[in-house]
């Protein structure tokens, strides 16, 4: 199925020279003389990058094949992780270029949205906290609570992130996922 220019609308996912794109920005432009035309600022869902794109109201526009999974993450080898699919068991390799920085705050069996775009891994999506121990930090002075001061702090997987001084090596803190940055100390037990 293909869409026509009179379909396009903000978040909708659209194919073009085999790369999928979702539309981020729309507009409806009609000059006084000739076709009307859509203006639309595309956002490709592999590399990232956005750029400006005009439809007129006569093409045609690829629907992508893109498709999303409930995955679990379950281990890493090397410079791929494994993710298994609960319901069939059949496990999925995902480059750690795909994940980026996000391959820091996997946890076993941490549920994640993976797209695919024709089979192939496009984005993974983490749920937007997760909570990690701190491996390694200077230890925190008594009694100082102040907030807004951070250290640098490392988590089981060598990523390091700024915490207040008062948390110390062995507390678990809760991360945003998203922006890599520290939210609040969590008390386990």
């Amino acid at each position: 199925m293909a869409y026509t220019a009179s379909d396009l609308r903000k978040g909708l996912k659209i194919e073009i020279e085999g790369i999928p794109y979702e539309v981020t920005e729309f507009q409806f432009v009609k000059p006084g003389k000739g076709q009307a035309m859509y203006k639309c600022r595309i956002k490709n869902m592999i590399a990232g990058n956005t750029m400006e794109k005009t439809f007129r109201a006569v093409d045609k526009i690829d629907t992508p094949n893109i498709e999303s999974k409930s995955l679990h993450f379950s281990y890493q080898e090397a410079d791929k992780y494994i993710f298994m699919d609960n319901k069939t068991y059949e496990q999925v390799e995902i480059h750690q270029d795909v994940l980026g920085d996000q391959r820091f705050f996997l946890l076993e069996d941490l549920e994640c949205e993976v797209l695919f775009h024709n089979g192939r891994a496009m984005t993974v999506t983490l749920p937007s906290f997760v909570v990690k121990e701190i491996t390694e930090t200077e230890p925190g002075a008594r009694g100082d609570t102040a907030t807004n001061v951070l250290k640098p702090a490392k988590i089981d997987t060598g990523y390091e992130v700024g915490v207040p001084i008062f948390i110390n090596q062995g507390d678990f803190i809760r991360i945003d996922t998203r922006t890599g940055k520290y939210i609040e100390r969590v008390k386990q037990g």
